[in-house]
């Protein structure tokens, strides 16, 4: 019989948490909630206060009854979700399956999983916070309200399939918004010119850029414009009018929150957020590390706060005065200022130790998880860090009645930067050396550059990175919703992803504009801030649940009552390709299935031909001549084949080129190494130029 239960959410931390706490703990999970709003019903009794009706999660029935075995023959019941609302809810729910006692200290929160993080919290247990359950409670319950109530107006009057949540339709307005910025942008047309100036004929030359005319500042608006200016370039005497050498420090960025980690997993690594909250989830729970056992390796990946626990910043200080010396740390513990509305529960994400650096853990992680990890681990050690210093130099030139300027920088001191490669991104920094210049020197012209021709551009539509940055910015949502936002809008088809960028489909066009007519409040960005800030006073005890889900139900529900009334059916024209239907001759039209995209005859139910749509890729099949496509397993995993496949047997993962292999005349193929670089490989696997042992060959 064990003496101590212990419940937590995943298998992988049951596992990695069992082997710290020994075998007078028993560390069970709970795989998410086990109780929630039912399904076929609403669920919600808006005439009671809100009641809500949770019932047990269908197929959860055996787990429960597990739970309920084992805690019965348990002397004690511990709690160890999640140190977040949903995890406390979710302790909540187990209490009261559990039959625990409402005040019992019963709850653990740990921030980190490693032996001595569990093992301390396991020392302080408190009773379930029910101002946390509270918040979550009003969240679900605006998610249900507006699901259930709003979303069957868009099936009664669109179609069926569709949602209009909270927080997806102000992410899916913000893209639409963009969208219509970029249509009603125009470009304006701008030149730049610039010199290459020497000190004296031996001398090495730099780059001057024209910036002024007359004492003001200039602006190049045509080519006629631009071709006088550069004519006059070549005939001006050149003198320094004034030179400014100064110092200046470029000091590190905070450690990660949840928000500023999917930002930069999505520019540097490509990471889409799903993804990055993936791998962030598998390094918090536990790794396995050989005859170490299994660990931790980061901190809580869901937070808004860039607060440092002290310990973490003394070993991390010690670390680095050891590996790079004293002045690469600063004297006092380095600080970073929490964003005004953060809530600020738990720490910043880290690394759990930070002598496990990437290198050492290289051998037990997947190359994404590596990835992943040496971003965090070196974000975290340069926060810790002293700035970088640089020595920059500006020089103002003068040519008549024209003016240059040139800039210069050299690193002086590496500082934070010495954590990361030459090469990665969060070292960024180019030396452009400037000569020793004096004001009223006199300066050979080496050449003009030729001019070059620019246009103003529209705003970027937003990339997963870009629109998380601006929710955040936006108060609009909370770490935990970004990511399932992003993959519910591209679920319901109201945004599509071209080149890496949403774009918005005329689904998302017309949903965003019915809502924007008849429910103003839920597309509204100030409006969802200010939801967002009564969930976290609910959260802190500072205002009672009922009170902020009566301020929105009231006025939606008149809202919905007007909705019904005024808006009639609206049709959305199937999508018509140009390819014919072999058995009747139309031109199919793209549907939308469970299972994704089709081709489909307008003719239906007459004809009903349908096919799946084929993505091709420029290549023919070096089988049979026909078309290569992208294709997809089962499992959802993207190959390619040819596009009369299976009849053709040519299929291989990587993608093929038009290119032939010097020694066999194969196929080769773009196949990604592990830095993520694409290399040529040879399709045949007998060939010295091959690698790929799948090529070619039938699945």
């Amino acid at each position: 019989m064990c003496k101590t239960l212990v419940i937590v959410e995943s298998p992988t931390k049951a596992k990695t948490i069992g082997k710290f706490l020994g075998r007078n703990y028993s560390v069970l999970a709970s795989m998410g909630h086990l109780r929630d709003l039912p399904k076929s019903q609403f669920g919600v009794d808006t005439e009671r206060q809100y009641q809500a009706k949770y019932i047990n999660i269908r197929n959860k029935g055996e787990l429960i009854k597990e739970l309920k075995s084992k805690a019965k023959s348990a002397d004690k019941v511990l709690l160890a979700t999640d140190p977040d609302r949903e995890g406390e809810a979710i302790a909540w729910h187990l209490a009261f399956i559990l039959d625990l006692p409402e005040t019992s200290p019963c709850r653990v929160v740990f921030n980190e999983v490693t032996g001595g993080a569990v093992k301390e919290a396991i020392k302080k247990p408190r009773p379930i916070d029910q101002a946390m359950v509270d918040a979550q409670q009003a969240r679900r319950i605006l998610d249900r309200i507006v699901g259930y109530k709003l979303s069957p107006l868009l099936w009664r009057k669109i179609r069926k399939g569709l949602s209009a949540g909270r927080v997806q339709s102000v992410a899916v307005k913000l893209i639409c918004d963009r969208e219509k910025e970029i249509q009603a942008f125009k470009p304006e047309e701008y030149w730049t010119l610039s010199a290459k100036l020497r000190e004296g004929a031996k001398s090495a030359a730099f780059t001057a850029e024209l910036v002024k005319s007359g004492g003001k500042k200039l602006k190049i608006t045509n080519e006629r414009q631009a071709r006088e200016l550069e004519t006059r370039l070549k005939k001006e005497k050149y003198k320094v009018a004034a030179v400014e050498f100064k110092e200046r420090k470029r000091n590190p960025g905070p450690p990660y929150t949840t928000s500023s980690l999917q930002q930069d997993a999505g520019r540097r690594l490509g990471f889409t957020t799903k993804k990055t909250m993936m791998l962030a989830q598998q390094l918090y729970e536990g790794i396995s590390l050989g005859t170490s056992g299994a660990a931790g390796l980061i901190t809580y990946m869901r937070t808004d706060s860039v607060r440092i626990a002290d310990y973490a910043q003394k070993e991390a200080k010690a670390y680095l005065e050891g590996k790079y010396g004293k002045a690469y740390c600063p004297a006092k513990p380095p600080t970073y200022s929490v964003k005004s509305g953060a809530q600020d529960a738990h720490e910043a994400i880290r690394p759990a130790d930070i002598l496990k650096t990437p290198e050492d853990m290289k051998p037990y992680l997947s190359r994404d998880q590596l990835r992943l990890y040496a971003m965090i681990w070196q974000r975290f050690a340069a926060s810790q860090m002293s700035a970088a210093v640089l020595d920059t130099a500006s020089a103002d030139i003068a040519a008549g009645s024209l003016g240059l300027k040139a800039t210069g920088s050299v690193l002086k001191f590496e500082g934070f930067l010495a954590v990361y490669d030459k090469k990665d991104d969060g070292a960024n920094e180019k030396e452009v050396i400037l000569p020793k210049l004096t004001a009223g020197q006199e300066l050979l012209l080496d050449k003009v550059l030729p001019a070059a021709q620019h246009f103003t551009e529209p705003p970027p539509r937003y990339t997963e990175a870009a629109l998380v940055k601006k929710m955040e910015e936006n108060g609009i949502g909370r770490p935990s919703t970004y990511s399932p936002t992003i993959n519910t809008i591209q679920e319901r088809r109201y945004v599509e992803k071209v080149e890496k960028k949403f774009l918005p489909t005329e689904l998302g066009f017309l949903v965003v504009e019915l809502l924007n007519e008849y429910f103003a409040d839920i597309v509204d960005v100030e409006f969802s801030a200010h939801m967002e800030k009564g969930l976290d006073d609910i959260a802190e005890g500072h205002i009672d649940k009922v009170k902020v889900l009566d301020g929105f139900y009231q006025s939606f529900a008149s809202d919905l009552a007007a909705a019904e009334n005024k808006i009639g059916a609206v049709e959305i024209a199937p999508e018509v390709t140009d390819v014919k239907c072999e058995k009747c001759g139309r031109f199919m039209v793209i549907k939308h299935g469970r299972f994704g995209d089709f081709l489909a005859c307008p003719g239906f139910p007459a004809c009903r031909n349908a096919k799946p749509i084929l993505k091709k890729i420029g290549v023919k099949c070096p089988l049979c001549g026909s078309e290569i496509v992208e294709l997809k397993s089962k499992r959802g995993r993207k190959f390619y084949g040819c596009e009369k496949y299976p009849e053709c047997t040519f299929v291989t993962w990587d993608k093929p080129t038009e290119k032939r292999c010097e020694k066999c005349s194969s196929v080769m193929l773009e196949k990604p190494d592990r830095a993520g670089q694409i290399k040529l490989v040879c399709s045949n696997s007998e060939c010295v130029n091959g690698t790929n042992k799948n090529a070619g060959k039938k699945k």
